[in-house]
């Protein structure tokens, strides 16, 4: 018996179904979606940050899948650049307090129409991706406005494996799921 992203997860319209099954390009934002969303400060000014390694296997699954990922987040940080190098995250824009033109960007140097790509987000910063792509999904936890706008919310909150689920998504609607064999992430 194959199971889907309904019984894995939960119950999903065919229409967001359908979407996913289009996607090439998943962009990410980072605090609040690959994180929880909290900033550790240390006495130095060191920031830490927590991921989810449930999320990094999706990421490295999405990838081997032939499906691009990338990340427009609006805060700079160097646990960010790593981490997304040690997923194979080619795609990077750090900084964006816009992020309409790095979203520009990718659409032109992947030469993709919006009905090809997926957003995920949790705050209101994030809405002006989302109403252009194909797929726009907010994370369980995010700002009460942006899971209403949505094409779908994840029944995870950020930084526990609301990133992962939506991969998961992605593989089963396009018949790629269970394909991935990775190392660890």
């Amino acid at each position: 018996m194959s199971l889907g992203y309904r019984e894995l997860y939960q119950p999903l319209s065919a229409e967001a179904e359908e979407k996913a099954s289009q996607i090439k390009l998943l962009i990410c934002d980072v605090d609040g979606v690959f994180s929880d969303g909290r900033i550790y400060l240390g006495n130095d000014g060191e920031e830490l940050k927590a991921f989810h390694t449930r999320d990094g296997y999706g990421v490295k699954a999405l990838r081997q899948a032939g499906i691009e990922v990338a990340i427009i987040t609006g805060r700079r940080s160097l646990i960010v650049e790593k981490r997304m190098q040690a997923l194979t995250v080619q795609h990077i824009f750090q900084g964006q307090e816009d992020k309409m033109p790095a979203y520009q960007q990718l659409k032109q140097q992947l030469t993709l129409e919006d009905q090809h790509i997926a957003y995920i987000g949790d705050d209101l910063s994030d809405w002006a991706v989302m109403q252009h792509v194909g797929l726009s999904v907010a994370v369980a936890d995010a700002h009460p406005l942006l899971r209403h706008q949505a094409s779908m919310t994840t029944s995870l909150p950020g930084g526990f494996g609301a990133v992962r689920e939506l991969c998961d998504l992605l593989l089963l609607s396009q018949h790629k799921f269970g394909n991935f064999s990775g190392s660890s992430t």
